[in-house]
């Protein structure tokens, strides 16, 4: 029921975005927010049947992007997208270290939540290909560079969140 409610808001708001402008994604996650403080149990169990779902639609997902990559698109953005991607990682850590900022959490704590905030592998395939199928002119490099973020941030927030996570 709770992916039918889902999938009916986002066809609500491409059917109605002429006269209102309806955030789906925001009424599936209030769904969810809702199920959970009405009624733990099934939220819970909605969760684990979900994330099911979500290991088909995870692999579709990366599978997907990886067919769109023209390789020699992402070898030139190689050295530059990478300078890029690292600076973008420096400057989501100062903001994650910002929004510690008067936390009761030790420096070690702290620490932490800037390594794992490094891996986004999943927010990046999903909107790495968007301005690409938008015609943006440089869409292929763009996907390039979401795809060498996914290969530099996951293995090394996957690495730093083991070595950190006791």
């Amino acid at each position: 029921m709770v992916l039918g409610v889902s999938i009916v808001l986002t066809w609500l708001e491409s059917a109605v975005e002429h006269w209102v402008p309806v955030a789906s994604l925001l009424g599936v996650m209030a769904i969810g927010f809702v199920v959970l403080e009405k009624a733990e149990p099934i939220a819970h169990l909605i969760s684990q049947e979900l994330r099911k779902l979500w290991v088909f639609a995870e692999m579709l997902l990366f599978v997907l992007v990886g067919a769109q990559v023209n390789v020699h698109v992402a070898w030139k953005a190689g050295l530059a997208g990478t300078a890029v991607i690292f600076v973008g990682l420096i400057f989501r850590s100062v903001g994650t270290c910002c929004s510690l900022w008067g936390t009761p959490f030790n420096w070690k704590e702290k620490l932490f939540c800037v390594v794992a905030y490094i891996p986004k592998a999943t927010v990046q395939a999903a909107i790495g290909a968007v301005p690409m199928a938008a015609g943006v002119a440089s869409g292929e490099v763009i996907l390039a560079v979401a795809v060498l973020s996914i290969l530099l941030s996951a293995p090394l927030g996957a690495i730093g969140i083991l070595l950190l996570g006791d």
